[in-house]
């Protein structure tokens, strides 16, 4: 059986999943109680994604809310009433009291006066900054009272506490100027946006309910953003709905707003919010509008068709929208979600002596150019021509044979024909790593970029999500293809889910890594493996959800007869990822880390006949399939 498991690839699997399922932001269990207790939370949204800024002394108000994706109904008051509590360690008294708290380590009970199962609350509370400027990270945890921590209540605020820039003011004498015409500002000074991608394109949902949403904005423009968000619309680009999209986690007009993170030119932006159904039956208008660095980006917007239901038949506003949406069975929404498909970053390469510090870049296929992440334009460069790049270790050097060239900003290497094949022409596996195949090979663009957070320099690559799926080296080209299916699609929802997060590798400047997260070997796995080229053509765009959210789908080689609970080896309450028994792994030996889907396991159903979405729905409890581009 071991020689079998090898010929399909099975243990491909581990060198990626063995070392842990490492996640960018999954909440962890707050408390030493496992989630037998039945208190289990996932966290929604959170007033500024969980980072602020303050001035010495202000007042600000933050709003969290979760999912109770536990069995209890959650209560504000009574016996074992659920409210916040400073945490980490727990019962502290934070600097950031601004007087208004239950206690001085208790902060405030949820909102709600019950929230049932799948229900969402809220925690609606104050912070003070302290008067000494700094970077503070304050940590609260939800709590029953008096009975236990709930699982994955606890979240962290990052706040910079800092006196307001003033800019200086230069006075000129009237009459040593001439009088300045009139003119209209430009929207935005000059700022552009794109919307790059929406969790979803349309909502239908029973009046009331609160329907958590993600939305990306790529920077087009030439200025670097400090601040971003999304607010609602003024009237003159108002939708023509009056009815009310407001939720509790909005700050007046706006309902997420970001600081203290750096969107560059070329970088995508997302915003996590939250929106109520309103209460009039009827298709209704949901329309945003984006904002960086506090001003309105012109055409940069959000629009959604929300089908409301059990609600009022007072009025009914039907969008332009011709799309139909499926009824209602239940009281979650149901989000359609076909979007453009993504662009998802891979770090494939540190950029150390494996490499000599540098990298050789040329393509075989396309003439390309050289530019910078501002946009600049650095070099054109013809098919099969080379160019040495590496970072100093105070800026970026490049050689087309002109001799040294520098740059302040990150190297980008891009086809002029969009995703042909670059070449890294001093990186060889068979030479460094004793691979078979020098795998040295990517689709579209390269990006040479060096980060300061760990002080080091990675080779990223660029591509369409689809692509990158075929240049996986999960599994080998003669595997069952209903296997081939079931692990492309579970594959494609763990790429997603970091794309539409950004933090795991942020600071780094990439979604996911060639190694620790999925083996990534580029186009020359792609070109070795046709027919699982056409399991990811099969199954294009789809994606595993979990009341309408994307879910995190972790996969390993094999069980040792059932599959493990997420909080059996990561903590905190996922539960979509409950074990399963793999009658097919009896008497094996566990190889990988047991939580989600066992592709030995996989492998066997669809050998006996299953097919892809069941093998998926099998190991993933309650999850829906949602094609998604």
């Amino acid at each position: 059986m071991l020689q079998r498991l090898r010929k399909v690839g099975i243990f491909a699997l581990g060198l990626a999943m063995m070392a842990g399922f490492l996640l960018g932001n999954v909440a962890q269990a707050a408390s030493t109680t496992s989630t037998s207790s039945g208190l289990a939370a996932l966290r929604v949204t959170t007033t500024g994604n969980g980072s602020l800024t303050m001035t010495p002394g202000e007042v600000k108000d933050v709003t969290v809310t979760w999912q109770n994706v536990g069995n209890q109904t959650w209560k504000n008051d009574g016996a074992g009433y659920i409210s916040l509590y400073t945490y980490g360690p727990k019962y502290r008294v934070s600097a950031f009291d601004p007087g208004t708290w239950l206690s001085a380590s208790q902060v405030k009970r949820i909102s709600e006066a019950s929230v049932k199962a799948k229900g969402t609350a809220t925690v609606s509370f104050q912070l003070k900054a302290p008067k000494t400027e700094g970077k503070y990270s304050e940590t609260f945890a939800l709590a029953s009272e008096g009975l236990a921590w709930v699982t994955g209540g606890d979240f962290t605020l990052t706040i910079n506490v800092a006196k307001p820039v003033v800019a200086a003011v230069k006075t000129i004498a009237p009459s040593s100027v001439a009088a300045a015409p009139s003119i209209s500002p430009i929207p935005g000074g000059g700022l552009s946006a794109i919307l790059a991608m929406q969790s979803a394109n349309k909502v239908k949902a029973k009046a009331g309910k609160t329907v958590s949403l993600t939305a990306g904005f790529t920077n087009t423009g030439k200025t670097t953003w400090t601040s971003y968000g999304l607010q609602t619309p003024d009237v003159s680009v108002a939708s023509a709905s009056s009815v009310s999209f407001t939720n509790l986690t909005w700050t007046g007009s706006k309902l997420a707003y970001v600081t203290g993170t750096k969107v560059k030119p070329g970088e995508t932006a997302y915003v996590n919010f939250a929106i109520t159904a309103p209460s009039v039956n009827g298709t209704h208008e949901a329309k945003f509008q984006f904002t960086a660095n506090d001003s309105v980006v012109t055409d940069a917007t959000i629009d959604i068709p929300v089908t409301v239901t059990d609600g009022s038949a007072e009025t009914v506003t039907v969008s332009t929208s011709t799309t139909e949406v499926a009824p209602v069975n239940e009281d979650d929404a149901i989000l359609g979600n076909e979007v453009a498909e993504p662009t998802i970053r891979v770090g494939v390469l540190i950029v150390d002596d494996e490499t000599d510090n540098q990298v050789v870049i040329t393509s075989k296929e396309s003439d390309y150019t050289v530019t910078d992440t501002q946009g600049n334009l650095l070099a054109e460069m013809a098919m099969g021509k080379n160019v040495t790049a590496y970072w100093d270790g105070t800026r970026y050097i490049f050689d087309r044979g002109n001799g040294k060239e520098k740059s302040s900003y990150p190297l980008r290497f891009v086809p002029k024909t969009a995703n042909a094949v670059m070449t890294v022409t001093n990186f060889d596996r068979t030479v460094t790593r004793g691979s078979s195949n020098a795998d040295n090979t990517f689709r579209n663009v390269l990006e040479l970029r060096y980060n300061d957070v760990k002080t080091r320099t990675w080779l990223i690559n660029e591509l369409p999500m689809e692509y990158y799926l075929k240049g996986l080296g999960e599994t080998s080209n003669d595997s069952h293809i209903e296997f081939q299916k079931a692990l492309i699609t579970a594959a494609r929802t763990y790429a997603f889910y970091h794309f539409t997060r950004d933090t795991k590798h942020d600071a780094e400047g990439f979604h996911v890594d060639a190694y620790s997260d999925q083996v990534y070997k580029g186009y020359g796995q792609e070109a070795r493996t046709p027919r699982l080229t056409q399991a990811v053509d099969a199954t294009k765009g789809e994606i595993v959800t979990y009341n309408g959210e994307t879910a995190i789908t972790a996969y390993f080689s094999r069980s040792a007869g059932k599959t493990l609970n997420w909080s059996d080896v990561w903590g905190g309450s996922v539960p979509w990822s409950v074990s399963v028994p793999v009658p097919c792994d009896v008497g094996k030996t566990l190889w990988g880390h047991g939580v989600g889907m066992s592709a030995s396991g996989a492998l066997c159903m669809a050998n006996d006949g299953k097919k892809w979405e069941e093998i998926l729905k099998y190991f993933y409890t309650g999850i829906a399939l949602d094609k998604r581009w």
